[in-house]
Formats: structure tokens, sequence, C-alpha cells
């Protein structure tokens, strides 16, 4: 049999690429099966004995699980009150974006609460750490440096300290003197990963792992990774700008769809109080701008798309999107030629969402075809106004989920009018 070592599937024949998860060179021979089968083996040839069985009736029920509350209020809302204790966290985010700033920053406020804190780092040294912890004004008296060693002593070592929290910096510089495989390799993260998180679950240490993404924005390793942890934290932004947003994309403690917004700063990650008002803070009226709504877990955020509409000197027109899904842009241009009679055929279209922010549902379509209505005709609107609702093929503008949510949020900021499918019917009206 070989086997996918990104994502773990399996194939009766070797081929260049994995048909699951569209890598390349990813296939690999497994090593010979044993010449008894499984049914065989468990049957005849294994002398295990029977386990006894638990009845889930005589189970008593944990009504909350112990958190370990960082003391930042968006870190806290993102991990659903905090770290779980005996939790397994990963953490992932590009080069730069500021992973270890963060994880240092929970560090020295967890630190501050009287709890002792250890940080495994691969890719720093004493110096290197102490200087960021330095920079954030942290207190290092119950914080303690351990440089990279191989996981069995990494076990042996947590287990001998019992600290409230450890961080791994990061995972792909694990090495191991049991596995003969190189750092960062699959077989390799993943037997760490394995170790971790029995040490986690039978000791009670909350461990923190930092890792790697690759140039599609993935964890890097294998995706059974994912799958071992109990929460997925990610780190996004542009390391142009000083924003920075984390989200769960898996969390078995709370929910995966809270964020929180941050900004960098010389003294570390800080908290964004009002993201609404941070994101539209450098609005300019022009043609092509409009104010749009992003609903992220329980959360409504003002965010700022912007348009542009230019002339075509090439025989095909270009249509590219920074912060939104590409084929949905093309989608809504050829509504507003066939259902608004806005001719786009000879016009490049270019679109954007304002301070890194995703437009992943559809309830922000009337305003993307609002600003580019406004970028065709060169016109704006002459007061802020922010626009909500699903455009239809037919043209159509349809309802959306916490309408009077998004309003609410709206006028928190001072935008007291609002463009929804209860004041507008069709992309026409435009």
């Amino acid at each position: 049999m070989f086997h996918c070592t990104h994502c773990d599937a399996q194939y009766p024949k070797w081929s260049g690429k994995c048909l699951e998860c569209d890598h390349w060179g990813t296939i690999k021979e497994e090593s010979d099966a044993p010449s008894s089968s499984p049914a065989a083996r468990a049957s005849g040839g294994s002398k295990a004995k029977a386990k006894e069985t638990t009845s889930l009736k005589d189970v008593k029920a944990q009504d909350e699980h112990v958190r370990l509350s960082i003391g930042e209020h968006e870190l806290d809302r993102v991990l659903g009150g905090g770290i779980v204790t005996g939790s397994l966290t990963l953490l992932s985010g590009e080069p730069g974006i500021g992973k270890s700033t963060l994880v240092a920053g929970m560090a020295a406020k967890i630190a501050s609460t009287n709890h002792d804190i250890l940080y495994i780092s691969g890719e720093e040294s004493a110096t290197q750490l102490k200087s960021r912890f330095d920079r954030l004004n942290s207190d290092l008296s119950r914080i303690k440096f351990l440089e990279m060693v191989s996981v069995e002593e990494l076990v042996a070592t947590l287990e001998k300290e019992k600290p409230t929290l450890a961080i791994v910096d990061s995972v792909q510089t694990m090495f191991s003197s049991a596995v003969d495989a190189q750092s960062g390799s699959p077989t390799l993260v993943r037997y760490a990963t394995s170790c971790l998180l029995e040490l986690a679950k039978r000791t009670g240490i909350s461990l923190l792992l930092v890792g790697q993404v690759t140039k599609d924005g993935s964890v890097a390793g294998p995706k059974t990774l994912e799958h071992l942890v109990d929460t997925v934290l990610s780190l996004t932004g542009e390391p142009s700008h000083e924003l920075r947003i984390l989200e769960a994309t898996k969390n078995r403690f709370g929910a995966t769809d809270e964020i929180g917004v941050f900004e960098m700063t010389s003294e570390g990650l800080k908290t964004v109080e009002n993201p609404s008002a941070r994101f539209l803070a450098e609005r300019v009226s022009v043609p092509g701008s409009v104010i749009a709504t992003v609903r992220e877990g329980s959360r409504i955020f003002l965010v700022e798309v912007q348009a542009l509409v230019e002339k075509s000197f090439y025989g095909t027109p270009v249509r590219r999107a920074n912060g939104m899904d590409q084929n949905r842009l093309q989608m809504l241009i050829a509504i507003l030629s066939k259902r608004a009679g806005l001719h786009l055929g000879e016009s490049d279209v270019y679109v954007n969402v304002v301070g890194g922010m995703q437009l992943k549902e559809p309830a922000s379509d009337l305003a993307v075809c609002a600003a580019i209505m406004s970028a065709a005709k060169n016109r704006m609107d002459s007061e802020p106004i922010v626009y909500i609702g699903e455009v239809g093929l037919g043209g159509e503008v349809r309802n959306v989920m916490a309408l009077e949510k998004r309003v609410n949020e709206a006028k928190r900021v001072g935008i007291e009018k609002a463009v929804t499918p209860k004041t507008m019917k069709s992309v026409k009206e435009l």
C-alpha cells in the first residue's frame, strides 16, 4: 500500500500526485504488512486481553472545563474563555506575522497571575527570547526557558517541572532519539504531537504549539496534526499593515467562528477595542468606496470596500479581488451587466477590502455591487451609508442573517442610513 505523507490518504499503487490534497511527490510506500490478516491476528494470533467497557450512563457529566484565563479579552473570546487545562493548542501563521510575539504576550499575562511557564524554543536563543520579554515589560520570575531537546527528553522535563503552560516554538523544529526521521517531516511531527497530546491529557499540563504554514496558507506537516490537537488558532494579516486577526478554525471546547482583532505595536500585540471604528478610521469618501458588514461568530464588523473600474487596454478585461472570492466577483459583475445595465465588458474591475478582513458571506454582495457601480459612474454617496444584502442571479436583493444586529452596529459607530433588502429590492435601483 502507498500513503500520502501530507493527508494520509491510501492508494493501492504509486502516483505522482495525491488526489485528495492535490500535493505532488507525497505518495510513499508503506512498510511490508504482516503475513497474517488483521482479522486473523485479532481472533487468534494476538495475546491481548479483553478490556472492561464503561457505560456512558454511569459517567458523571462535567458541566464546565477548567480554563486558564489569559487576561486579554480578545484572546479569551477566541479560545472560548481561556485555555482549557490539559489541552493541546496549535497556533499557525506566516513568517513574521507575530506568532512568537503573541505567545510571549500570553505567557507574560499568565505568569503575572502566579502560574509557571516553560518556554521551549528551537528557533531563538535564551538571549533573544529575554529581549522580547523585556520589550513587552514582562515579569520573568515565573518564566523558564529550555532549548529544543528530543521529544523524549522534553516529555521527561515537563513531567518533572509540571508548569501550568508549556510553549513549544515551533513543532517543526522538534526531533526524536527514537524515530529515524528529520525535523519537520510528517512522520516526526505526527509522532511528537502524539507524545505531547498523551502527556497533556495525563498530567493536565496545557501545551501551546507554534506551527509554520505552507505557501497556500495551510498548516505545514501532515493533516493529522490538526486532527490530533484540541484547538487550532490562525493568525493572519498583512505584514505591511499593523492589524492582525486571530481566529479559531477548530475548538473542541468552544465556538469556531470567533475572531480577535489586534494591532502590532512596539510593545507587542495590543487589543483593538472598537474594530469597526478602526477599520473605517482612514476612510475617505471617494467614488468606489462604500461600507459593508462582516459577521464573524457573534460579532459584526464594519469594513470599507473599494472598487476601481478602468478602461481595459487588453483584449481580455482584468478582474482582481483582494479580500473576497474572485469567482463571486465575476458573478456579481455578470449580474450588474445583465440586470442593472452596467456594461463592464471593456473595463478592468478591481475590488479591495481594506484592513485585511475577508468577505466570506453573501451579505456583502450588495456592498460590492454598490462599490463597482459607484466607481463606474464616478459618483459617491453624500453621507456614509452601509449596504447590507445578498444579490441573487435575477438581480434581486435577498435578506441576510442578523440584519437588525448589523444595522445596530452601524448606528453604534454613527452611521444612521442603511440600504437593506427592506429598502432596496433589486440592484437596478442602485
